[in-house]
């Protein structure tokens, strides 16, 4: 399970004057299996959400509890060292997660097509090439749950296939949250839903109930 209580985020605005609200008092409880996708329009908290669920950012104030392990945001390479290889920050949080590196490095090899550029400094990655080994090392660790962003960019349509399939169909037992700004996502692949407006979090029961809500805003 991963639960928000109260979760306010705030970001320092003005040369750090004042303050922007950026996430409300968000409450939110995630149960294993469940598929939830959080609708909202551009600069409505999305990716902030994310980054605060898994652990990229740290709630300014209320409570985020999880018993379930948690993905980075898919496709999200800003956590790599980059200095280093994508071989070596394969092996790197291999370690941190406590997984087989060889094993890993395998599947890498394989879905991440990078080709000798595995070898390279990430810091020399086009942002596509790093976000095909961020995707590539989340699919190679088997997280309980999923955090998924939109605004993901993973390729050429073969490769976004491909991603799909592994995604959603492979680990199709998961749970996952989709932030999304589109609604064809949240029909396709999630059973619960929420609209994030103002830095309010409203959920439903119905998905067409939120996604009503939020083509109406």
């Amino acid at each position: 399970m991963i639960e928000l209580v109260d979760v306010c985020k705030t970001y320092p605005i003005h040369h750090r004057r004042a303050v922007r609200l950026v996430l409300d008092h968000v409450n939110l409880r995630v149960n294993a299996g469940e598929k939830w996708g959080v609708l909202g329009r551009n600069g409505a908290g999305k990716s902030t959400l994310i980054r605060v669920i898994s652990g990229s950012d740290r709630a300014t104030s209320g409570q985020l509890s999880k018993n379930m392990s948690v993905s980075w945001p898919l496709a999200f390479g800003d956590a790599f060292q980059g200095a280093l290889t994508g071989r070596d920050n394969t092996k790197l949080i291999s370690r941190v997660y406590g997984v087989d590196f060889k094993k890993t490095l395998d599947f890498v090899e394989d879905f991440a097509e990078l080709g000798f550029y595995l070898n390279e400094p990430v810091k020399s990655y086009s942002s596509g090439m790093r976000s095909r080994l961020a995707f590539a090392i989340s699919m190679s660790i088997e997280f309980d749950c999923f955090l998924i962003d939109e605004a993901m960019s993973v390729g050429d349509h073969r490769f976004h296939d491909k991603c799909n399939a592994e995604l959603f169909g492979k680990r199709g037992d998961r749970a996952m949250i989709i932030v999304a700004h589109q609604t064809d996502l949240i029909r396709a692949h999630c059973n619960r839903a929420a609209v994030l407006e103002r830095g309010r979090l409203t959920t439903y029961k119905n998905i067409e109930d939120a996604i009503t809500i939020y083509e109406n805003l």
